[in-house]
This record gives C-alpha cells, structure tokens and sequence, in this order.
C-alpha cells in the first residue's frame, strides 16, 4: 500500500466515525484517532528525542511498543492538527481535541535521559504546550489531556499538576482533563486545583460509588465529565438505566455543569456495539434535557 492510498483509507474511517457520532447524536466530537495506534507511541513520533522499543502488553492481548526518552525533547510535527482542519471541514459539530498529558507520557516511557520526572514532564509539557498553540490558532475551541496515570502516583499529583499549567497556561480553549480506572480518593481534592475547565471521569465501570463521597467536594471551578457508559463491556446500557444515573450527578452537580461521556475510548469495542452505547447515551442526556 502507498502513503497515498493509506491516507485516503485513514480519512475514510475517519468519515465513518464521525457520521456515526454525528447519528448517534453526539454533541462534542472527534475523528476517532485513526492514525493512533495507541495514545503513547503515536506521539512520541511526533518529537525528538525518542526511540521506540518493543511491545509491552497494557491488559488482554493489547499491546502498544514502549517509547523511551534519549536525548532532550522537543516538538518536531504536529500532533493532531491536521486532523482537526480536516475534521472541521466535513462535520458542523463541535470538535474536541484529545492530547496524551505530560505526566502520563513520562510516566509510559522510558527515561534514559532526565535526572527526574519533574524535569521530563516539564520539558514534555513545554511541547505539548506548542501543539496546543497551534490548535488554537487553528480553531480548537475543546481540548482534552488525558492523563489516566495520575492516580497510580497521587504523590506526585504536584509534578503532573505542574505539567497541566504549562499546556493550559493562558490558553483561551475550553480544556478538560480524563483521567480513567483509578482511585480518586487518593487524587481529591488536589485535582480539583488543576488549571482546567473540565474534569472528566469515569464512574460506569464502578457503578457510581464514587458519586457518593465526591458530592462532599464542590466543582464550582470546574465542569464535571461523567462517565455513563463502561467501554469494558459489550453489554449495551438501557436509556433509563443511563437516566438514573445521570439523575444521581444531578443531585450533587448543576445541569449547566455537567457533560456526559463514556468512561474513556470505544476503540476496544466492535463498530455496531459502540454506536448502539453512544445512541443509549445521547438519547439519555436528550430525554433529561427535555425533561428539565
């Protein structure tokens, strides 16, 4: 296969995910990052100072190839701006922008070359900080870092919080932060102080216990994203089972604060159970909408 005809399959799936959102009913949307082979390798290609090694299984048979950090980093290509003109040229929908954090990057890879995380997830934010700019002069109004390693460490929550200022700082986009599969108790309430708009969660694959104890804490500095569809089942919800649990963030969180979401990506799932999700979602949050 050419480069050529490997981009046209790619912009091909990249119109089918967004015609099946934009069926689905989505409001915020994005190309479904088709030319992502995972969220780490991906863009460590993007910047120098990487090699790439060999495969390291993340759970099941899903692997990605570990990245490791050899020489300073520095922004080399974009990272997603060209998907994003292109998304914006065939779909009227809001576009949301997902970025791999710095935290989350120096933690999945190898450093062979910073004598400390601080130091690498600075130089990492740095970068990122220069994609973001570039989104935004292209038109991004939503952003989105995914940070899902920051509860395997809550006591560095300092350093990645540090790393999110860098890429947020001054910025005029709409920025959420997703953070999947991990205990919150151990980040709260420090999250809640990192410079974004948005805090994105899961709270499916639980069963929304941790809508219980997180109503203690006030998000009046930050929208919450909630999670009401678990991406590790192909069990399709039922709307009125969604309802009901978007009912229960109700009682803790303003309706103008509130966005809902999949627990994280839908990559793992076939095509026909992914939409199905998405459709249950969206008919949920249209028939509490009307209702309110």
């Amino acid at each position: 296969m050419t480069r050529e005809e490997f981009e046209e399959r790619v912009r091909d799936a990249g119109k089918i995910t967004v015609k099946d959102q934009e069926l689905a009913g989505v409001d915020i949307i994005w190309e479904g990052e088709m030319r992502r082979r995972d969220m780490i390798e991906y863009l460590a290609g993007k910047m120098e100072g990487f090699v790439i090694y060999g495969d390291v299984r993340v759970w099941g048979n899903n692997y990605y190839r570990k990245p490791s950090i050899v020489a300073p980093v520095r922004y080399r290509d974009e990272w997603a701006v060209d998907d994003f003109t292109y998304l914006r040229g065939i779909t009227d929908k809001d576009i949301k922008v997902p970025l791999t954090g710095p935290y989350t990057m120096a933690e999945w890879c190898f450093n062979e070359c910073y004598g400390s995380k601080r130091e690498l997830v600075i130089a990492l934010a740095e970068a990122e900080r220069e994609e973001v700019e570039r989104l935004v002069r292209a038109g991004a109004g939503y952003i989105q870092i995914d940070e899902p390693a920051i509860p395997t460490r809550p006591e560095e929550i300092d350093i990645a919080e540090e790393g999110v200022e860098i890429v947020t700082g001054g910025s005029s986009a709409y920025f959420g932060i997703h953070i999947c599969y991990g205990d919150y108790s151990k980040i709260f309430p420090g999250i809640l102080d990192f410079p974004v708009d948005q805090l994105t969660l899961e709270f499916a694959n639980k069963e929304f216990v941790d809508l219980e104890w997180m109503g203690e804490y006030s998000f009046a500095d930050e929208d919450l994203g909630l999670g009401c569809i678990d991406v590790h089942t192909r069990r399709v919800e039922k709307v009125g089972d969604v309802k009901r649990a978007i009912g229960r963030a109700l009682e803790k969180i303003d309706p103008r604060e509130l966005y809902v979401n999949p627990d994280c990506g839908l990559k793992l799932l076939p095509r026909s159970i992914a939409f199905e999700k998405m459709r249950v979602m969206c008919q949920a949050a249209k028939e509490l909408r009307d209702e309110l």
